[in-house]
């Protein structure tokens, strides 16, 4: 029997802003394993064993990202859009009805897209040990074998041996004190809770309709009215948005009779704040990590990622600096933890390094916002070999192009034509145009636009090979 990963990549974590942003989170994003993202080594993780094809679930704003990455992989995966977050146990329930659609009954394993692991070998192996339980019908949660006493995380209760490496779940305990988290680690029989599971699709479908058969009507309604959109599964808006929400953890996992836990020491982190990253990375002699162009004298025990410049730290200590081209932040490592903080007062001011990077991806490629000022913004523009930008036009702005490297193929009004390097053409306000890369390389420009409003939104769609008309 093969088993069909389920990778739940939704969510735009803000605990690592600068680099996370709401619209490029963590799971797209390269972080202690570069240059594979989150998401792709994830799946990279999967080869080895015996696994049909993946589906990945994600949010409706990252489904070109996750194409894309997807792509690069050279990985064959379903994409299952959610149009609204309602937490776990309706994106598994919906994963395991597509599973279940072109299968007899599939083992699921099911994966967060932004969880770090650094030994695959331990890995595979604790799905191994997880298969045949999974087979009989038990479902698999799997508790990471823990090295501190960590408030963090929720705890696992190990109870009596099953198989050849299970343990009857004694109980979910919730994140615990100190003094808690301690009498946890010094008994040897918790386990903290990594959010991995696996079970045969009809096993959670039969355990959810029996403690939860809101959820799953509403998922069995969301489903019937999908639809397919290029690489997309989309499913009936209206039906999910009437789904109830709550995790796996609460709506199966901690009411069922079939849960087991098969210990992971795999050197697991969910990666979820700097300081954590920091904890996880190889560190030089002082302490230190440092990632990009960073010069760093008399410092120690500090974590600095230089994104797009230069970045010199003198004289400091237990400090996470994270640099990108848009933004800074500088944090003692014992308060990023509260970085949410900051990125309220950033969307209580409507500003839009909260959102995304001044690097912007399209399902055609790419942008980068270069400079902006009264009444212009300037852009490099790189679209992939094949890729054609919407037939569109605009209200309020003009766009002169420049070719720098490849060849243009222009449609201006009624005219279509080839600009290739070092050669440019100009698109009047109101003039419907589309740009498209004919040849077998990228194609680079520069784009000056011009006028009253420069806005995303100023964009009227005629036709797109996207489906975004």
């Amino acid at each position: 029997m093969k088993i069909t990963p389920i990778i739940i990549a939704g969510g735009s974590g803000t605990r690592l802003w600068p680099l996370s942003r709401q619209l490029r989170p963590k799971q797209f994003l390269s972080l202690g394993q570069e240059p594979s993202s989150m998401l792709q080594a994830t799946i990279a993780r999967l080869q080895g064993i015996r696994t049909g094809q993946p589906w990945v679930i994600c949010n409706e704003a990252h489904r070109f990202i996750a194409a894309e990455q997807l792509r690069q992989l050279g990985v064959q995966a379903g994409i299952l859009l959610e149009p609204v977050g309602r937490n776990t146990a309706p994106a598994i329930a919906l994963a395991a009805l597509q599973a279940l659609a072109g299968d007899d009954d599939p083992v699921l394993l099911v994966l967060a897209a932004d969880h770090l692991i650094q030994d695959t070998a331990a890995f595979q192996q604790s799905v191994q040990v997880a298969l045949p339980l999974a087979q009989a019908g038990k479902l698999i949660t799997f508790g990471i074998v823990p090295t501190a006493p960590e408030t963090g995380y929720g705890y696992i209760q190990q109870g009596a041996a099953v198989g050849q490496g299970g343990y009857v779940v004694q109980g979910f305990v919730e994140k615990p004190d100190t003094s808690t988290a301690q009498a946890y680690i010094a008994s040897g029989s918790y386990l903290w809770n990594s959010g991995m599971f696996m079970f045969r699709a009809s096993r959670y479908l039969e355990e959810l309709e029996r403690f939860r058969p809101d959820i799953l009507l509403a998922c069995r309604r969301a489903l019937q009215g999908r639809t397919q959109d290029v690489d997309f599964t989309r499913i009936d808006a209206d039906a999910f948005a009437a789904c109830p929400e709550d995790s796996i953890d609460y709506a199966v996992m901690e009411k069922t009779d079939a849960a087991v836990v098969v210990p992971l020491d795999a050197g697991w982190s969910d990666v979820g704040s700097w300081s954590a990253l920091w904890q996880v990375t190889q560190k030089d002699t002082a302490g230190n990590v440092f990632k990009g162009d960073v010069v760093g004298q008399c410092t120690c025990n500090t974590y600095v990622h230089a994104n797009s410049r230069l970045v010199a730290t003198l004289g400091v200590e237990d400090l996470v600096v994270v640099e990108t081209a848009d933004a800074v932040l500088v944090a003692h490592k014992d308060k990023v933890q509260d970085i949410k903080l900051v990125v309220d007062a950033l969307k209580t001011q409507g500003r839009p390094e909260v959102l995304n990077h001044r690097e912007v991806q399209r399902p055609w490629g790419l942008y980068d916002a270069i400079d902006t000022g009264h009444r212009y913004q300037v852009k490099r523009i790189t679209v992939n070999p094949g890729a054609k930008l919407s037939v569109q036009m605009h209200h309020h702005r003009a766009e002169h192009w420049v070719v720098v490297s490849g060849t243009a193929k222009v449609t201006n009004g009624d005219k279509t034509y080839l600009v290739t390097e070092n050669q440019s053409t100009y698109i009047p306000i109101g003039q419907v145009h589309a740009l498209e890369n004919p040849g077998v390389i990228p194609l680079e420009l520069i784009e000056v636009q011009s006028g009253s409003y420069l806005g995303e939104d100023d964009i009227v769609r005629f036709e797109d090979k996207y489906g975004r008309a």
